[in-house]
């Protein structure tokens, strides 16, 4: 068994394409994996409402309610390591969790956690991917799902998709041609990894 949970702040169109993927072809069957919980640090995450109709388990840790980032972290810790096995270390998805991680946590999930970033890594990480992309003149854009390390928006690689910049394109538009990518490849890159584990 392999359980995944998935850590959001907001819509988590991420986290449902994961969860209908790993519905929809199977994952507990095929590799012994299932999505097992959503955390959000947000309580009016409109992503906790899809993942309590999946019969997901949900949580919500405040951020604001601890005095300083490693607390908040050593909480987030402790809850996701419920869901950790005896010789099945729980695999930590970030799924538009809009946190910057502390190293402790990076650290304590070492080759167990993932992110999805809307760039072609090592382009224009952190914040506003798609005006900078715009700005920069590109010709095209994309996404890139990587294994988190304490650096932000570096790590290894594990899927990227391509999508064109369109003339006419604003970041909204261009958004929302990556997003669609975000939700194939995401799945995707979660099955390689659990399948080598």
């Amino acid at each position: 068994m392999k359980n995944i949970v998935i850590l959001i702040s907001g819509s988590g169109s991420n986290m449902a394409a994961i969860v209908n993927a790993a519905q929809r072809e199977d994952w507990l069957k095929k590799y012994g994996a299932r999505v097992v919980a959503v955390i959000s640090n947000k309580a009016n995450a409109q992503g906790l409402v899809f993942a309590q109709e999946q019969g997901l388990a949900t949580e919500v840790l405040d951020h604001k309610a601890f005095v300083s980032r490693e607390a908040f972290d050593a909480a987030l810790v402790a809850l996701i390591d419920r869901f950790d096995l005896p010789g099945q270390p729980v695999l930590v998805v970030l799924a538009g969790f809009m946190r910057i991680l502390t190293p402790g946590f990076v650290n304590h999930y070492a080759g167990r956690l993932l992110n999805i970033h809307p760039s072609l890594l090592p382009a224009f990480t952190g914040l506003n991917t798609h005006q900078r992309a715009l700005d920069a003149g590109c010709k095209v854009a994309g996404a890139t799902v990587h294994q988190v390390t304490a650096e932000l928006d570096h790590g290894g690689i594990l899927a990227q998709a391509v999508v064109p910049v369109l003339p006419g394109d604003t970041a909204v538009v261009l958004a929302a041609r990556v997003l669609t990518q975000e939700h194939l490849i995401y799945p995707q890159a979660i099955v390689a990894l659990i399948q080598k584990a």
